[in-house]
């Protein structure tokens, strides 16, 4: 019984998602895309392009091309983050919670009051 539940609810789903792309066909903005699209594989095929030779023409058309490919697949940096010893005046940047002299002081002072530390 379980495989025709399986089977009804997985026919159900494939008409709605059959509905939704109906839809989606019929909507001029994708149209336009997908023409342009059409049109851009078109030229890269008539002038024996790859992908890769187009973004890098565009990358010498707008340089920020190139920054804003690199940006995508890295992620941000941590901010870094000064704590200050009231006791001792010593100041510790890092960018990481893992940070030698941090571990010595929650050990001493306790995580809380260390905390209460950073500076920025």
């Amino acid at each position: 019984m379980a495989k025709i539940n399986d089977y009804y609810q997985k026919k159900q789903l494939m008409e709605k998602l059959a509905d939704e792309i109906n839809q989606l066909e019929q909507d001029q903005s994708l149209k336009h895309e997908l023409e342009f699209e059409n049109s851009v594989r078109e030229l890269m095929a008539e002038y024996d392009k790859s992908p890769k030779h187009v973004l890098q023409i565009l990358a010498a058309i707008d340089p920020s091309i190139v920054n804003a490919k690199a940006e995508g697949g890295t992620r941000a940096k941590r901010p870094m983050k000064t704590y200050k010893n009231p006791h001792t005046g010593e100041e510790v940047q890092t960018r990481g919670g893992n940070h030698k002299v941090l571990n010595e002081w929650r050990k001493e002072h306790g995580k809380e009051t260390v905390q209460s530390w950073q500076q920025n």
